[in-house]
């Protein structure tokens, strides 16, 4: 299982509509074989900063995803929506997917 988790800082401006701006793109990468998940946080001390958490099968997925006209389109028009680059973590490690947590269930 992939998971990548990315904070955006996007400019004012363009901070209360980026879920629209963004809203092609994300509904393209869910529907994607391989995903899992793919959810945009907004960051309740920082209203410009947005972040997305994003979780794929396995490496493949997450390389058809790279791969994919919407995600180069994404990465040809989101910069110039940002105030900066964004930073990323990228896990690489062994799931099934969602499950119940154990200290709840």
């Amino acid at each position: 299982m992939i998971v990548i988790v990315v904070k955006n800082p996007v400019r004012a401006k363009y901070a209360e509509e980026w879920l629209s701006l963004v809203g092609p793109f994300t509904e393209a990468t869910r529907n994607e074989e391989g995903n899992v998940s793919f959810d945009w946080f907004r960051d309740p001390n920082d209203p410009n900063l947005w972040v997305l958490v994003e979780v794929f099968q396995d490496q493949d997925a997450g390389d058809v995803h790279v791969q994919s006209a919407h995600f180069q389109a994404a990465m040809s028009e989101m910069p110039k929506w940002l105030a900066g680059v964004p930073e990323i973590i990228h896990i690489n490690g062994t799931s099934e997917g969602w499950g119940k947590m154990g200290e709840m269930s």
